[in-house]
């Protein structure tokens, strides 16, 4: 494996990016946690964080970004720990671990709380750093992911759901999962993301991007080392502690995002989360989008994210 802490292991070409257009973002590392955090910063105002999921890093947000800066936010976008432009540490992959990175970085940016704004493995987390430091989150949006509690059961209840994340039970597997993420210059990356999206996919240049991202040493091991956790823990002590911390409620406003045609995540398994927040809880389906509706179509998904945001009693 190829040391983190050399060059090599954090080509800029790969994370160090503009928006579409070429406008520009500010590209700078934080410390939180013990690690360090790349992140890609645009605007001013009340910050909101981002937090991308698998198989990508901060770039997924690339619309979301310029869209929230135009609205007066103070839009951050991170790496997450092991990812894009991110420490590849060792170990530290459990989720309440990983909510601790994004709540440090909360702290490192020098505000007192953020509206968090997540995806998938990034939605799970939004929802962990949500229930273990509420003081630090202003608000919680999720996308394409349910509760923790909800996943859980979902993942061991429900066959149909079982089906859908069949690539997380392979992830359980050592070592062969890295290689076929990083095989033919990470062409699974790619397939990944087309066959998860709806009818309009992302661009051909955005899953180029992806791979190259993917094939960064060490980048696909650390990438799927959450997911091996997740399950394996699932019977284990902290496993079952984490679980039983994931009882504590939600007090904050929040937004939880679906694609009606999400083949990973079924809406089925997503709906339901509500009932661990107990503050208002907007759920809102969009029709004909699968696994990444901010891709597959920003606008409308940064319109619900903005006005939700800027909402100042957003109803129950």
């Amino acid at each position: 494996m190829t040391d983190p802490a050399t060059p090599s292991a954090q080509p800029a070409s790969a994370v160090l990016l503009d928006l579409p257009g070429g406008r520009k973002v500010s590209h700078r590392d934080v410390a939180a946690n013990g690690a360090r955090f790349h992140i890609a910063e645009l605007g001013d105002g009340p910050l909101v964080l981002l937090l991308h999921g698998f198989p990508q890093f901060w770039w997924t947000w690339r619309h979301q970004l310029a869209a929230l800066a135009d609205a007066g936010f103070r839009a951050v976008a991170m790496d997450l720990r092991g990812v894009g432009g991110s420490d590849r540490t060792p170990r530290g992959y459990d989720p309440a671990n990983l909510a601790l990175d994004v709540t440090g970085v909360i702290r490192s940016l020098g505000e007192p709380d953020a509206a968090l704004v997540g995806h998938d493995l990034g939605g799970y987390l939004a929802w962990t750093a949500a229930a273990m430091r509420p003081k630090l989150v202003r608000r919680l949006a999720v996308a394409s992911m349910p509760h923790p509690r909800r996943w859980r059961s979902a993942m061991l209840r429900d066959v149909k759901q079982t089906r859908a994340g069949s690539h997380i039970w392979g992830f359980q597997r050592p070592w062969i999962p890295e290689r076929q993420l990083t095989a033919d210059d990470g062409a699974l990356v790619a397939e990944l993301i087309q066959d998860w999206s709806g009818p309009r996919p992302p661009e051909d240049e955005a899953l180029e991007t992806y791979r190259r991202a993917m094939c960064i040493p060490s980048a696909a091991h650390c990438a799927v080392e959450p997911y091996r956790w997740m399950v394996r823990s699932l019977a284990r002590p902290d496993g079952i502690q984490f679980n039983r911390r994931m009882k504590r409620p939600v007090r904050v406003p929040t937004l939880h995002l679906h694609g009606s045609l999400d083949p990973v995540m079924r809406t089925r398994s997503a709906a339901g989360s509500g009932e661990y927040v107990e503050a208002p809880y907007r759920w809102r389906l969009f029709d004909g989008l699968g696994h990444f509706p901010h891709e597959e179509d920003p606008v409308a998904f940064s319109s619900e994210l903005i006005n939700w945001l800027k909402d100042p009693e957003p109803d129950r």
